[in-house]
C-alpha cells in the first residue's frame, strides 16, 4: 500500500472490525523512512528490500536506489522572476525618464525656441537654468546689441542696432542712420568698429549697416513676431543716453498700432537722440508727438510695450523670454519733450513701439541688395 506522508504522530484511525479492539491498519512500529538527499536532482531511500513487501511489512524502495527528486513547488519556482521583472522596468523607466527629459527639455526653450525653425535665424539662446527670466534673457542677448553714433550735417544721434551676422551686418531704424556722413559702432565689449549703410527702407523705418573687418561675432536669433499676445513678457535692449547695453522688461501693451514717423532726418528733430534735440517724432491718432514730424512720412504697423524706451532705444531689441527678437524698437512716447522741454528733462512714460521682427525679415534681402524706398 501507498505510504503515508502524514508527520510522525498523526495517523488517521480506521473503523475497527469484530470486537473492536484491533483496528485495521495498525499503527507502524516505528517511524516511516525519511528520504536522503544526496546530490542535485538524485534522493536515495533507506530500506532492506529490494522491492515492495520489506520486512518491516511496508513496501520501501531497494536500499541506495536513486529516485527522482520532487520538483520543487511553482512558488519556488517562480522566486527570481519578480527580481528580474523588477530589473526590466528599472532599466525600461530610465529610458523613459530620459526620453522624457529631453522632451521637456525641448519644449521649456533649452533646444528650441517654440517657433517654427523656419521662421528663425540661429543665434543667442537662453539657458535652461535662466530660461524665462530677465537675466537669463539679458544675458544672452546683450552681446548681439550694439550702440550706434550717427554724424550728420545735423549734428551727433546715438542710436542702437542688431548683429544679425558674425561678419557684422547690422540691423537699426533708417531714422538712426539717415543722412550720415559716417558712422561708429560700440560692441558690448567696448571695442569700436566703423560701418558702412548697405541699404535702407524709409517706408519701414529699416536699414542694414555692415562693420568693416568684423568676425567671429556673437548673433541674435530673429523670432517670429505673428505668435505675440497681448500680455506676453518681452525686455527691451539699447543704449538710451548713450548708456550701451540697457536692460528694461515689461508686456506687449497692444498689437499693429498704426505709427507715423518722419523718412528723414531732414522733416524731423533728431535722429534716434540729438545732442541738445528733442527725440525721434512720431504720430500716432492723428497727433504728432516728440516733435514736427514734417512732410515726408511713413506708416507702419507696431508692437505697443510698457517696457521702458528712452532716446538712443531706436534700432534696438524687443526681445521674447526665449531670448528671440521679436520686433525693432522704433518709437517712444515722451510727454514732456512734447511740451517742448529738452529731452535731458524727459523720461519714458511706458508708451513705446516698435517694428515686428516678421516685417524685418521680409524685407532682408532688399536691403542686402541695396535697395529700398
Amino acid at each position: 500500500m501507498t505510504e503515508s506522508q502524514r508527520p510522525s504522530g498523526e495517523y488517521p484511525m480506521y473503523p475497527s472490525y469484530g470486537n473492536g479492539d484491533a483496528a485495521y491498519p495498525p499503527p507502524p512500529a516505528h517511524q516511516p523512512a525519511q528520504p536522503i538527499s544526496t546530490g542535485p536532482g538524485t534522493t536515495v531511500w533507506p530500506g532492506s528490500g529490494a522491492g515492495h513487501g520489506g520486512g518491516d511489512g511496508y513496501g520501501s524502495f531497494g536500499q541506495g536506489l536513486p529516485q527522482p527528486a520532487p520538483q520543487p513547488s511553482g512558488h519556488k519556482r517562480r522566486a527570481k522572476r519578480p527580481v528580474a521583472l523588477l530589473a526590466a522596468v528599472a532599466v525600461a523607466a530610465a529610458v523613459v525618464g530620459g526620453v522624457t527629459a529631453t522632451a521637456v527639455g525641448q519644449f521649456t526653450g533649452t533646444g528650441s525656441s517654440g517657433t517654427d525653425s523656419s521662421s528663425v535665424v540661429s543665434g543667442t539662446t537662453v539657458s535652461q537654468s535662466s530660461a524665462g527670466t530677465v537675466a537669463g534673457v539679458a544675458k544672452a542677448v546683450s552681446p548681439t546689441i550694439v550702440e550706434i553714433g550717427a554724424t550728420s550735417t545735423a549734428g551727433e544721434s546715438t542710436g542702437s542696432g542688431v548683429i544679425i551676422t558674425s561678419d557684422g551686418e547690422i540691423v537699426t531704424n533708417n531714422h538712426v542712420i539717415a543722412g550720415a556722413s559716417s558712422i561708429k559702432v560700440t560692441l558690448s565689449t567696448g571695442r569700436t568698429y566703423t560701418a558702412k549703410v548697405v541699404g535702407t527702407d524709409a517706408d519701414k523705418d529699416l536699414a542694414l549697416i555692415d562693420l568693416e573687418g568684423a568676425s567671429g561675432l556673437k548673433t541674435a536669433t530673429l523670432g517670429d513676431s505673428s505668435g505675440i499676445k497681448v500680455g506676453d513678457q518681452v525686455v527691451a535692449i539699447g543704449s538710451p543716453e548713450g548708456l550701451t547695453g540697457t536692460v528694461t522688461s515689461g508686456i506687449v501693451s497692444a498689437l499693429n498700432r498704426d505709427v507715423t514717423v518722419a523718412k528723414d532726418s531732414e522733416d524731423g528733430q533728431g535722429q534716434g537722440q540729438q545732442g541738445g534735440g528733442s527725440d525721434w517724432p512720431f504720430e500716432f491718432g492723428g497727433r504728432q508727438f516728440n516733435g514736427d514730424t514734417g512732410n515726408s512720412t511713413t506708416t507702419y504697423k507696431a508692437i505697443q510695450t510698457d517696457a521702458s524706451l528712452n532716446p538712443g532705444n531706436s534700432g534696438g531689441a524687443l526681445i521674447n523670454m526665449n531670448g528671440e527678437i521679436i520686433g525693432i524698437n522704433s518709437a517712444m512716447y515722451n510727454a514732456s519733450s512734447s511740451g517742448g522741454s529738452s529731452s535731458s528733462g524727459a523720461g519714458s512714460v511706458g508708451l513705446g513701439f516698435a517694428i515686428p521682427v516678421n516685417t524685418l525679415k521680409a524685407d532682408l534681402d532688399t536691403l542686402r541688395a541695396g535697395n529700398g524706398s
